[in-house]
């Protein structure tokens, strides 16, 4: 192990706008309505965030069957579908919407192209909470039309669509900008009047915090990415920076980071997924500090600023 390494923190990182809105909604659900407070799926994606508030008192649920009738149910922050909504009424709910406000926009786009007719191709991961909710929104009387989810460019190679001249793509807010270039590219190319969203669906703190990774991977030897394994937005720094040729892990907290990682590393990178507490990262950097000698340096980047109002609670 070298005898001091220089730890570089990118800017920005860790939670963004639709993350801080989230947790404010359970605590503040929380604080006016007692415990406790049932929400559907993790609210976000990270296992620290998740234990706090299950502290507090937040009940995570898969089903809302397991949610007494009359109480309170947030709904996540990646959204949901149709008829979860028709679920949660029939079942006599008080709904309290947690969507990120721009997954909440790729919703609106989707029910517009659903309404002009379209045939609607998404890129996406499979099972994933925002997937599963931006898909759910096709409902019942659109008994004509279809959405589709591809995840590689291999997918679009098989594809068959109805429809090819009344088309539309959406995609997933925390994929790869590069990943999703490259596939908007290969539908172009097979459906050339396939028509997108009025603007980019990859959220702007994706992208800042990608853009934040790649610039490190040149100055760092090794990068570490603080989120839980569950979150897509922080698996994709990780992949961004492998892919750009730097040894790059994922860990949730301080006990994952392993001491042979810092074996002959003089520069290491620090960033964190959007769902990811600063906590994390300051405990992470402790856990360095204690193995080697280190110097911390803020790197300069992207200040965010953007703040979404809470819903009424």
């Amino acid at each position: 192990m070298t005898d001091k390494i220089n730890i570089l923190l990118a800017n920005p990182r860790g939670f963004c706008a639709g993350v801080v809105r989230a947790i404010q909604i359970v605590e503040e659900a929380l604080s006016q309505y007692g415990k406790p407070i049932y929400v559907r799926h993790e609210v976000v994606h990270n296992q620290y965030v998740i234990n706090d508030l299950k502290t507090k008192g937040a009940i995570f649920i898969d089903d809302l069957k397991d949610v007494p009738k009359g109480a309170h149910v947030i709904f996540s922050a990646h959204g949901i579908s149709k008829a979860i909504r028709e679920e949660a009424e029939s079942r006599e709910l008080i709904p309290i919407d947690a969507t990120c406000p721009l997954v909440t926009k790729v919703h609106v786009e989707v029910n517009k192209m659903l309404n002009q007719g379209m045939d609607i191709i998404m890129i996406g991961h499979q099972g994933h909470p925002e997937v599963e909710g931006t898909m759910g929104q096709i409902e019942k009387h659109h008994t004509n039309r279809k959405m589709f989810l591809i995840e590689t460019i291999e997918d679009i190679k098989y594809l068959t669509v109805d429809h090819a001249d009344n088309m539309a793509y959406v995609t997933q807010t925390t994929l790869s900008i590069d990943d999703t270039k490259a596939m908007i590219e290969a539908l172009k190319t097979k459906y050339p009047n396939i028509q997108g969203p009025k603007s980019d669906d990859i959220c702007y703190a994706t992208q800042n915090r990608q853009d934040a990774v790649k610039e490190m991977t040149s100055l760092c030897d090794l990068i570490i990415v603080v989120g839980s394994k569950n979150s897509s937005n922080s698996n994709r720094l990780k992949e961004l920076a492998l892919r750009e040729g730097t040894e790059a892990y994922l860990i949730d907290h301080e006990d994952a980071l392993q001491s042979s990682w810092l074996l002959n590393k003089k520069n290491i990178g620090i960033s964190a997924g959007a769902s990811a507490p600063e906590i994390s990262v300051t405990n992470i950097i402790n856990k360095i500090e204690v193995l080697t000698k280190a110097k911390i340096t803020e790197l300069p980047g992207i200040e965010e600023d953007i703040i979404f109002k809470l819903p009424k609670i």
